[in-house]
């Protein structure tokens, strides 16, 4: 989900810390990135060695100093390398960050809209928790597999500015799940049923 809108108010609801539980999912979820971090950051090791190796024959060994003119290509390449390294680990390292944030509780609303003309490519609609006089405490775009339709269900709800929502009317909306495996692995081909709104 991706954070649309937000209330500055929602900050006076009541809130809890994220269990061990919680954060101990999402950490799993970060050392399962780390894990396939480890390509990326071993060809960054891989090019800055060669490009270091190029850059120290050429000013050492006299017959090879045209050899530095290739060594910005290896260069380049450790740029790259360390660029895919960072674009793995943002956003897992972000979500980690995020379970030291509060989640939210209120006795309000849940309402789901259809897609609209800022709605992103993939959006489907958006999922907004509403106060109890019905103005967006924040909202989110939905990415999920069926376009939505307005709806709007009274419920307590539990939510984090950053994730979304994860319980209505204490049920788990499948957003963080109740165990991940040691470094995440195994979960992409896990079939079963995933809780739509």
């Amino acid at each position: 989900m991706k954070h649309r809108l937000f209330d500055r108010r929602t900050r006076q609801l009541a809130h809890r810390r994220w269990t061990e539980a919680e954060r101990k999912v999402v950490w799993r979820g970060l050392t399962g990135r780390m894990a396939i971090a480890i390509e990326p950051f071993l060809g960054m090791i891989f090019m800055t060695f060669l490009t270091w190796g190029i850059v120290y024959r050429s000013q050492h060994v006299p017959a090879e100093r045209t050899l530095i003119k290739i060594a910005w290509i290896f260069a380049i390449g450790a740029i790259a390398f360390f660029g895919y390294f960072v674009a793995v680990l943002v956003a897992p390292f972000l979500a980690y960050l995020q379970t030291y944030k509060p989640i939210y509780i209120v006795d309000g609303y849940v309402r789901y809209r259809e897609p609209d003309e800022h709605s992103g490519e993939d959006g489907q609609g958006y999922v907004a928790t509403l106060f109890e006089d019905q103005t967006v405490a924040c909202e989110w775009e939905y990415f999920g597999k069926r376009k939505l339709e307005n709806v709007t269900i009274a419920a307590m709800i539990e939510f984090s500015v950053f994730a979304g929502i994860h319980k209505i009317n204490g049920r788990s909306t499948g957003l963080l799940p109740d165990e991940l495996p040691l470094l995440a692995i195994g979960i992409a081909p896990r079939k079963g049923p995933h809780p739509d709104p």
